[in-house]
């Protein structure tokens, strides 16, 4: 078995590089791949790592994109990349540098909004939390440590969330933007956990992953936690249509998904094997 959407503490999981990759040989998965928030110093801090131990690693990353559908609504889609024969370049790089900026500068409009609703928190707070990447699971975090939330879904719901009073949102790039910036990078892009996309009725959700792949997508997050049996057969069917490649993976956080397991997801209901890691390789070998 593989796990292919993992999150270390240098995004907004809880497991440093070093536990993931322990937690992984542990239960005898045979690759995994890190795929942090916009930043892969989760990835390169594991590499060494895991290469000492022999361990199958795949560099990845996950971005916040925005996508704009045909009939005017605009989704936040999450997009994997994933790094299989090469690294990624160092113009993908320096283009993540920007992003990264560009949460940086979010994150202190947070600040001043929050602020404006008589809550006290500094971004040294935040960033000492984040490390490399501070965001929103930081900021919730901090709010129920000072007491302004009894919880992280507190958090969200009532101060930081997207239809909370404190929400600001971030500038993400426009989805089309994004797949080709991972393609020209060397890098396979991959929705992530379409169920999130909130769309029920199954046609529109058919349509708007249609869109993305016409966009260059060219891979679907068939498995997550976050999708039942018969979501899995959907999308399963989806990717077979518009010739999407498989992934799969628990979306793992540690600590902060705590129902979440590496490898089996919530309950047991993922169950990646090695197959989809060995089929992207030799349909997107180099």
């Amino acid at each position: 078995m593989i796990d292919l959407h993992t999150h270390t503490n240098e995004s907004d999981g809880t497991y440093t590089p070093a536990e993931l990759v322990a937690e992984a040989l542990a239960k005898n998965l045979d690759a995994l791949a890190v795929t942090d928030h916009d930043t892969f110093a989760g990835y390169d801090l594991a590499l060494p790592l895991a290469r000492a131990r022999g361990f199958d690693l795949v560099c990845g990353i996950e971005l916040s994109t925005r996508l704009a559908l045909s009939r005017g609504d605009k989704k936040t889609v999450h997009l994997l990349g994933y790094f299989l024969h090469e690294p990624p370049s160092v113009e993908f790089r320096g283009w993540l540098a920007e992003l990264q900026a560009g949460r940086r500068e979010r994150n202190v409009r947070l600040i001043t909004r929050l602020k404006s609703l008589g809550v006290s928190i500094e971004l040294a707070e935040v960033e000492a939390l984040g490390r490399s990447l501070a965001g929103r699971p930081h900021f919730a975090k901090i709010l129920v440590s000072k007491g302004y939330a009894t919880s992280i879904q507190h958090a969200f719901r009532d101060l930081i969330g997207e239809e909370a009073p404190g929400f600001v949102e971030r500038d993400s790039p426009n989805i089309a933007i994004a797949i080709q910036r991972v393609i020209a990078g060397g890098g396979i892009p991959v929705a992530a956990h379409p169920i999130r996309l909130g769309i029920r009725d199954h046609g529109a959700e058919e349509a708007a992953i249609a869109e993305m792949r016409d966009a260059g997508l060219l891979g679907l997050e068939v498995f997550h936690s976050d999708q039942s049996a018969s979501d899995s057969a959907r999308y399963l069917g989806l990717a077979k249509k518009y010739d999407l490649a498989i992934t799969g993976g628990s979306d793992f956080h540690g600590g902060t998904k705590p129902n979440i397991q590496l490898g089996s997801g919530a309950e047991g209901n993922v169950n990646v094997p090695k197959q989809v890691l060995d089929n992207l390789r030799l349909k997107f070998r180099s």
